[in-house]
């Protein structure tokens, strides 16, 4: 598969199909955007978790939270990045690592 560009039925597939979405940089304050974002994914459907060392080990909406994507027992389909911009480029190399689906 080209990585470059994506056709609208491959990305719709990945978005209305069973794949897992992770969100990295979860907080568990109801004020901040990635909670709200995280309860509206789950509020429509979307399998997903949440992905955040320092509140690891806990449920938020229902869906579990993770440390580490590695730490995810199921193959992510989406990485959705709640970090600063220094952070970021771990959570890429990370996500990386990851088996692709």
């Amino acid at each position: 598969m080209n990585h470059d560009t994506y056709s609208d039925a491959y990305l719709r597939d990945v978005l209305t199909g069973e794949g897992l979405i992770a969100l990295v940089g979860l907080s568990n304050n109801p004020a901040r955007d990635s909670h709200r974002v995280f309860l509206d994914l789950l509020r429509r459907g979307y399998r997903a978790v949440g992905v955040n060392p320092g509140i690891a080990g806990h449920d938020i909406g229902g869906a579990p939270v993770y440390a580490h994507l590695a730490d995810v027992p199921a193959p992510i389909a989406i990485v959705n990045v709640f970090r600063n911009s220094e952070a970021a480029g771990a959570v890429i190399e990370e996500a990386l690592a990851l088996p692709l689906l």
